[in-house]
């Protein structure tokens, strides 16, 4: 049975994981033996996870990227395959919010983040897909969001693009699956991180959102590590298009007292 999550003499190729989300999962990765690139705009953070892989015994690169710069991303494929000679996975991890009034949001934050979260997913779909699909298998694994499903307040930016990446993630499991190349995503509930814990324990915002997690608490990023490894090995090899809630009973919630 273990061979099914087997990801020894896999690449995979983390955008966005100097941080959060994507940190955790190119650690988890990395401990299934996998071989993880991780990728991101600032070269000090991808120098420290590098570092941090390097140690849990993974080969790995030192290559910024920025999912806005389509060239970026196809000098990080190249490097890979210079070094590696294959991309197996791809986690598209990157991305940005900003919590606002709809009716009055500026177009231009707006348009940066689609931008950032839905182009940029999809151009590093593009630039590594056409590879995946040249040899006949990959694993995409996009991060989608509880806004994907559900609306949230003062963030319209973001679910509009989360929609998207939905949108996106079946659309190419339908036109990829054949080729052996599949699409799939996490959909993450709500995780405390550095950033958010003072949003999460201390505002009403905070309490709602534990209300609605039938588990009762909020989750630690090192929970999406199993999901990721189903989605990225053999063990889902029949698994396309699909969305696998991390989010401890978020979406099934109703009426919780």
């Amino acid at each position: 049975m273990s061979s099914l999550f087997d990801l020894s003499g896999k690449v995979a190729v983390v955008l966005g994981g100097t941080s959060g989300i994507g940190r955790a999962l190119a650690h988890g990765l990395a401990d299934a033996e996998a071989t993880v690139v991780v990728s991101g705009r600032r070269a000090g953070n991808v120098e420290a996870v590098a570092l941090e892989l390097e140690s849990r015994g993974s080969e790995t690169l030192r290559i910024t990227t920025d999912v806005c710069d389509t060239a970026s991303l196809q000098t990080l494929l190249a490097a890979c395959l210079d070094r590696f000679a294959k991309v197996d996975i791809l986690l598209n991890c990157a991305g940005k919010t900003k919590r606002a009034p709809t009716v009055d949001f500026p177009e231009a934050e707006w348009n940066d983040i689609l931008d950032t979260n839905l182009t940029g997913t999809l151009r590093a779909c593009q630039v590594f897909g056409k590879h995946m699909l040249s040899r006949k298998y990959g694993r995409i694994i996009n991060i989608a969001s509880l806004t994907s499903f559900l609306g949230l307040h003062e963030v319209a930016a973001y679910a509009a693009s989360k929609a998207g990446v939905a949108a996106l993630t079946r659309t190419l499991a339908v036109e990829w699956s054949k080729h052996g190349v599949l699409t799939n995503a996490i959909l993450p509930g709500v995780f405390r991180t550095a950033l958010n814990a003072e949003l999460l324990d201390n505002t009403p915002r905070g309490g709602e959102l534990l209300m609605r997690t039938p588990m009762a608490r909020f989750g630690d990023p090192q929970e999406l590590v199993g999901a990721a490894i189903f989605l990225a090995s053999d063990a889902s090899s029949f698994v396309t298009g699909q969305f696998l809630a991390v989010d401890g009973g978020f979406l099934a919630s109703g009426v919780n007292q």
